[in-house]
């Protein structure tokens, strides 16, 4: 019975405070995609056919909509968004992992790695925010058709893509300053191809549990959130379509389809990316709160310990 309290107690958490462990961390190491040169060759090819496509399809779609007076609505408005914000978020990225391929020491500066985390959750929540007013604005084309322009008038879209660039620069100087308000002792590689806040937040020298879940909180949530919004949204204009004609239906879909792809592909792999590890933690923990049954203590020790090792590795993540 005392061997199974004391086993027990492994499932709480570690007491919260403040480190004394000082930042010896000047630079970072990237463990990248792959070490074999023949798949990093294949890659760096791969990314940069990519990377240029991106690059001149969205720059041509920008200048196309701001050099013609007739794409001056508020659907082309945020699809001129929409355009730059890809162009920056693949930027924030692309360039340096690109360059890796080729490079014998793929390594980035403790700032480096700050600014690169910072742009990219920056520009990725304003892909976020703006596919979301997108579906706002689609939603009062096709809802509200007679009050549309009132609805989207020039003030409004303004505020509203305001509103989600001030969004994105809140949500990035949370995520950043959560992260690099810890410590990092020794520890350098990353493993992964560029700095993301959970590769790093492994190599921090403290607890990271309460960080972890703020993070979670953070970016997951509203991923989720949003998604939320765009599906309902797209779902209230599915039942206003039920009594219009096939060539209505044919409209909507010509006209949301598309969005509605891009939101599916890039939303699902962010809620799962960012909610994963708070999921998991979670579920661990549940385990550990589970006891055992008296059955089980006479000739499970080594189950038992199995849990209590898992109950400490959730704990410490």
């Amino acid at each position: 019975m005392f061997i199974f309290a004391e086993d027990q107690s492994h499932c709480t958490s570690p007491a919260w405070g403040p480190t004394k462990v000082a930042n010896n961390v000047t630079e970072f190491i990237f463990l990248g995609l792959s070490q074999d040169s023949g798949m990093q060759l294949m890659f760096f090819v791969l990314f940069l056919l990519f990377y240029i496509v991106i690059m001149v399809g969205n720059l041509l779609i920008f200048l196309m909509v701001f050099s013609d007076p007739q794409l001056h609505t508020p659907m082309y408005f945020f699809l001129s968004n929409l355009s730059f914000v890809d162009i920056a978020y693949s930027s924030a990225t692309a360039p340096k992992m690109i360059a890796d391929f080729v490079s014998e020491k793929k390594t980035i500066s403790y700032w480096g790695c700050i600014t690169q985390m910072f742009t990219f959750h920056f520009f990725g929540c304003a892909e976020i925010f703006v596919l979301t007013v997108m579906a706002f604005d689609r939603y009062a084309a096709i809802c509200q058709p007679l009050r549309y322009t009132v609805i989207m008038s020039a003030n409004a879209y303004t505020v509203l893509a305001s509103l989600s660039w001030l969004g994105a620069l809140g949500h990035s100087f949370v995520q950043t300053l959560l992260t690099f308000q810890l410590p990092f002792c020794n520890a350098q590689v990353i493993d992964h191809y560029f700095c993301d806040v959970h590769p790093v937040l492994k190599l921090a020298c403290a607890d990271t549990t309460l960080v972890n879940m703020l993070v979670v909180a953070n970016s997951g949530l509203i991923s989720l959130g949003c998604f939320l919004i765009l599906l309902a949204s797209y779902t209230v204009i599915l039942f206003s379509l039920q009594k219009q004609s096939a060539e209505s239906w044919h409209k909507v879909l010509s006209t949301c389809g598309s969005h509605l792809t891009i939101v599916t592909f890039f939303f699902v792999p962010c809620i799962f990316i960012y909610l994963h590890p708070l999921l998991s933690h979670w579920i661990k923990l549940c385990l550990c709160s589970i006891p055992p049954s008296p059955q089980c203590w006479t000739h499970s020790s080594i189950l038992w310990g199995m849990r209590s090792k898992e109950c400490h590795e959730a704990a410490m993540e």
